[in-house]
Formats: structure tokens, sequence, C-alpha cells
């Protein structure tokens, strides 16, 4: 089958690029005095292991000298896979079929570095209701440069079928958004979908901008704020119906140098969700201490926690049946009656961070604990999520890598809004609402791949992913229904990457 080939995104330079220029030799301090802190004439420096509360992480790939470039790419692969559209209860064996082109940019000035990341392509799922799917994502950042700090501004966009925070080798957006620039700023700021259900076409994007001041040598501090959103496109092809959401992110963090491989930060940070489902609005405060230990282009460790507090004025309903249940009010032959529900909850938010650079292979390893929009399945939702990238060479020309990823999600708001905003207590209703009457819903998958280079411009991959979506037993109510997902994809593709095209 011909698949159209869009422009679109590429990835991260691979073996095809040209070798780095070498750096000169560095010079001691009596063949060129450093300039003072802070000196006009110091020129602006990008920094290997920037504040500890920032969103550029440190890298630990071997430094190159800065280029600027223009690089296209394609990928075409082919999955076969169970349940290829991700029904609750499974499906039958089918296809999918995906062709993408990529084009990425990268422009530096002397105090100006520009990134632009485009993907873009079509899927073609063979099963039931499937058919051609758009898939479109974009991500940019163009940072300012001073003498003491930057000025970052970020965007990331995203038109994809399914929303899993894991997926198959050759897709885009199987890790969320927000990846562009070895930056993290995704799940605090909305750049992640936490598992999907079926085929549901929806838009996510994610605008941060961020600045990072040094005040001295061993102190800087670190400001960002952020709008994210979500919206879903009709029903998914089960006919369920989703959520969306919008989100108002700010965080400030002071942060201080102990030893040259050891920081400490004080971080605040503020959500103020909005959602689809009128009345069901909410806002978090969060405070945490972090501690990072980093050895340049080898390790960076962080590790992060505070408390956390949620405050909500919501719209919701009660039952005219004194101690009947909303869910169950019209069984008992009671009414819904509009009320406002005032609560304050105090919880704990956490992050940790493992990266490391072993002399063959690299390892990242992250945990997140905080609150997220609820991936439409939820008007909010408190998130815990691990994950756990590898990737090792496994001779001179194949390389292997494994992704792995798990994630709980906690329901925020009553269950009483959501019934008040069109979901009723009958099993015909929880067809159109489905993840609304569940109290919680897990979703995981595990990844294994390996690569080969065909020459200097072409490389092919294989993979296995499996992904599970589940909803606990009240998700059912009273009666019986599939509350589970399983799906399994093989995956094999081939890559172009072409030499990148200098515009220095």
């Amino acid at each position: 089958m011909l698949l159209a080939l869009a422009l679109g995104g590429a990835w991260a330079q691979d073996s095809s690029a040209p070798p780095p220029v070498p750096e000169p030799p560095p010079q001691s301090a009596s063949q060129e005095p450093v300039p003072a802190y802070g000196q006009e004439n110091a020129p602006p420096t990008v920094s290997e292991n920037p504040p500890l509360s920032g969103l550029d992480l440190p890298s630990l790939e071997p430094h190159a000298a800065p280029l600027s470039y223009l690089q296209p790419g394609a990928t075409l692969s082919q999955s076969a896979a169970s349940n290829a559209t991700g029904n609750l209860g499974g499906g039958g064996f089918s296809s999918i079929t995906r062709g993408l082109g990529s084009l990425a940019l990268r422009r530096l000035w002397s105090n100006y570095d520009l990134a632009v990341d485009y993907a873009g392509g079509v899927a073609y799922y063979s099963q039931s209701r499937g058919g051609f799917q758009s898939l479109q994502s974009m991500s940019l950042v163009q940072k300012i440069l001073w003498k003491r700090g930057q000025l970052s501004l970020r965007d990331s966009f995203s038109y994809l079928p399914e929303g899993n925070f894991g997926g198959s080798y050759g897709s885009i957006g199987s890790q969320g958004i927000g990846s562009l620039g070895s930056s993290g700023f995704g799940s605090f700021f909305g750049g992640s979908s936490l598992g999907s259900l079926g085929l549901a076409p929806h838009i996510l994007n994610v605008s941060v901008a961020d600045i990072s001041e040094n005040l001295s040598p061993k102190s800087a501090v670190t400001v960002a704020g952020g709008y994210g959103f979500t919206h879903f496109y009709g029903k998914d092809t089960s006919g369920n119906s989703f959520i969306g959401s919008s989100q108002v992110s700010v965080q400030a963090a002071y942060d201080r140098i102990l030893t040259p491989h050891t920081q400490v930060a004080l971080l605040y940070g503020y959500q103020a969700f909005d959602f689809s489902v009128v009345g069901s609005a909410f806002h978090a405060h969060l405070i945490q201490g972090m501690y990072g230990h980093r050895i340049t282009g080898r390790m960076d460790l962080l590790l992060g926690a505070g408390p956390q507090i949620i405050l909500s004025d919501t719209k919701t309903a009660v039952c005219s049946q004194i101690l009947v249940s909303p869910f169950y009010c019209s069984l008992f032959g009671g009414t819904l009656v509009p009320a406002t529900d005032k609560s304050t909850r105090v919880g704990v938010s956490a992050q940790a961070r493992l990266g490391y650079q072993f002399r063959k292979a690299s390892l990242h390893l992250e945990f997140r604990r905080l609150d997220t929009a609820g991936s439409g399945f939820f008007a909010g939702a408190q998130s815990n999520i691990v994950s756990l990238d590898a990737v090792r060479p496994l001779s001179r020309i194949w390389s292997a890598f494994v992704n792995l990823g798990y994630a709980t999600n906690t329901r925020l708001q009553p269950l009483a809004q959501v019934q008040l905003n069109g979901c009723g207590s009958s099993q015909s209703s929880q067809t159109a609402c489905p993840a609304n009457n569940a109290g919680s819903y897990n979703y995981g998958f595990a990844g294994v791949g390996v690569h080969r280079p065909f020459g200097r411009e072409f490389r092919a991959h294989l993979s296995y992913q499996f992904n599970e979506l589940s909803f606990p037993n009240s998700f059912c109510g009273t009666g019986s229904c599939n509350r589970i997902s399983n799906q399994s994809l093989v995956t094999f593709g081939l890559d172009w990457t072409p030499r990148p095209i200098r515009i220095d």
C-alpha cells in the first residue's frame, strides 16, 4: 500500500551526522584570564550543569561542537497487532501501517538558540472502524541567552489517535510531548497522556516560558509558567466519550550549589485545572525540597518531595434520599439535587530521576507523584508515574533498547459531579461514559527492540510492545462488563536519515 509521507520533525542526529568539530585545547588561567563573574565582556555560555529546578536536563552524551543545520528524514513501519485500536475486552488480530516524514531545524546565533522539530504523516488501522488516522507532532524551543542566564520559550503540539505514554517504536507521541531539547517539562505542565481507550483523536498542546538567572557562581533562581490543553474530537471507535481539560501551571525555585557535584533547591508550584465538565475546576499548591548529584556527562540524580494542598469548590449533587449514594439514587426513587462541595486535601508530591551513562549503555529511570488532568477519563487525577529507558549497543552495527512504564491514577473529583452533567447510573450510560464511574485506573507498558544501520542513511528497527489499561471492579457498578484492554504489537520499520545540511 502506498502511504503519503509528510514532512515532520526529526529525532536527534544519529551516526549519519558528520563528526563533531574538535574543540581547542583548554588554556590555563595564565594564558587567558577568566572574566570576573557578571563582567560585561564575558560571553554568554550554556551550562553543562543547569539549575536543579530548571527545565533543561544535563546531557549524558559526549560533548560536540554546536552546529546550525537542517535535517530531513522519513520512517515507514508495519505493525502486527492484537486489539490494534485498544478496545476494552480486546479485539482480533490486525495491522497498523505508518508513514512519517520529518524535518528538524537547529539555528544558532551569538545570543540565540532555535530548535524546531516537526513530524507528520498517516497511519492505517486495518481493524474495523480504524481506517486512516492523521499523525502530527511539533516542538519548538527558542532560547535567549545573556551573561547570567537565559529565557526559553517552548511549545509542543500533537494531534494523535492514541494517548499512551508508551507506544510501539516507529510511531510518534509514544512518550508524550515536551521531549525536544532534553527538557523535562512534560508532566507538571500537562504534557503527558497516561493511557488511552480505543482510537480517540485529540489535540494536546503545552506552551511554557521559563527564566533562569544566576545570582552568584553558587546560587540561581528559576521561574516558569505554562498553559496546556487537551481537546478530544468526538467519541472513540467504541463510542466512549472523554473529558477535555485545560491547565495553568507556575513554578518558582531557589537553587544553591553545595559542592561541584551537589545542588539543593526549594521549589513552589501551582496548578489550576479546568475541564469540559462544567463546575469541576480545582487548584493545587505544592512545595518541594530538592537534592541533586551530577557528574557531567555521566550521572544525573534528582530527589524531591514535599507537601501538596488541593483546594476545590466543586458543583456536585446529592441524592434526595438520605444515605443513598448519588450513583444509585434513581434506583431508590430519588432525584439528584445540585450542591456545592468545598474541600481541602493535604497530600505529598514527589519526584526522583536517575540518568546514568555506562561505558556501553545509558539508563534513565524516573518517578513522579503529582496531580494530572486525568487523561480524559477523570476530571483530575492523583498520578504515580514510573518509567525506565535503557539503550545498549550489541555490536558494531546492532543496538538494543528497552522501555518500561507504569502509572496509577486515582480520581480527584466527586463522582456525583459527573452524574450531574450527563452520566447516569444505568448500564447503557456506562457505555457513553466508561471511566466516569471508576475510582481509579492503571496503565502499563513494556517494550524491547533492536536497530541496525544499512549504509550511512538507512536504519531498520524491530520491536515488541505490550500495553495494558485496566479499571477496578467499581467500573462496572453492579453489572458485569469488560474493564481491561490488552494490546500487543510487533513492529518492523525502516528509517531514512540523510546527512544534515549545514546552514552556518
